[in-house]
């Protein structure tokens, strides 16, 4: 049966890891119902493959942007600014910034902090997480609920909000609107890279599917050693649960 409606895919939270985004755009490319696809920011930071990632994702037409909290910081010390990490956090953005090639710098900072879409009359608002008044990111809600969402959102005109930032699955659905975050893609205790697939029908009807690639991560997980990426215990222990472990 052919359905006459749009789909989209949503990806988030790349974090410098091109065998996910491949294993990602590999898939995405296969299914030749999606039409575009829109990233949540992130592209950058606690990954190491900073310039491939830029290469995948610049190189291509499909894809709207918004930016992220490690893309602001990694373009803060790009810009001779202090940057807002600290510790090693700092160190590692420092190493991130030294690494990027100076030929994806207009293209990152011209990213905006969101993008508006009506898709057959629906209200779409993507943003990297929840933007304060003061045009910064909130932190991080453990424990989020549909009713602290729909209060935050609520002079928003937004049907359906998609934002990234914490990296695990939201799907939350209030008489208001609908909000979704893919989990992230480039960060996760599984070789698995996760995106999010939706279709809107002609009379504003959604499908969401969550969906999650299996890929080879081993090369990615040792080269953090390889390379002496700041931070990178750190790193392995928390964003990818020690997964390369297994192949010391």
């Amino acid at each position: 049966m052919i359905r006459m409606g749009t789909n989209i895919a949503v990806i988030a939270d790349i974090h410098g890891n091109s065998a996910a985004l491949k294993a990602v755009l590999d898939n995405i490319d296969r299914d030749k119902q999606i039409e575009h696809i829109y990233c949540l920011g992130d592209l950058v930071g606690i990954g190491h493959e900073t310039n491939e990632v830029l290469e995948m994702l610049f190189s291509r037409t499909d894809i709207s942007f918004v930016k992220g909290n490690h893309d602001e910081e990694v373009l803060s010390i790009i810009d001779g600014k202090e940057p807002n990490s600290v510790g090693e956090e700092r160190e590692h953005h420092r190493w991130i910034a030294s690494k990027l090639d100076e030929k994806f710098i207009p293209k990152l900072s011209s990213i905006a902090m969101k993008q508006e879409k009506i898709i057959n009359g629906k209200n779409f608002l993507f943003v990297h997480y929840h933007i304060e008044k003061k045009g910064k990111f909130l932190s991080i809600d453990n424990q989020p609920t549909i009713d602290k969402l729909d209060e935050f959102y609520k002079t928003s005109n937004a049907d359906v909000i998609c934002f990234g930032h914490h990296h695990i699955v939201h799907h939350f659905k209030s008489k208001e609107r609908l909000y979704l975050n893919p989990s992230s893609l480039g960060c996760n205790h599984k070789p698995y890279a996760s995106y999010v697939k939706l279709y809107i029908g002609k009379k504003g009807q959604i499908d969401v599917s969550f969906i999650e690639v299996p890929y080879d991560n081993k090369d990615f997980l040792l080269s953090y050693e390889k390379l002496n990426v700041p931070a990178r215990d750190f790193i392995l222990k928390f964003f990818h649960g020690e997964q390369h472990l297994q192949y010391i």
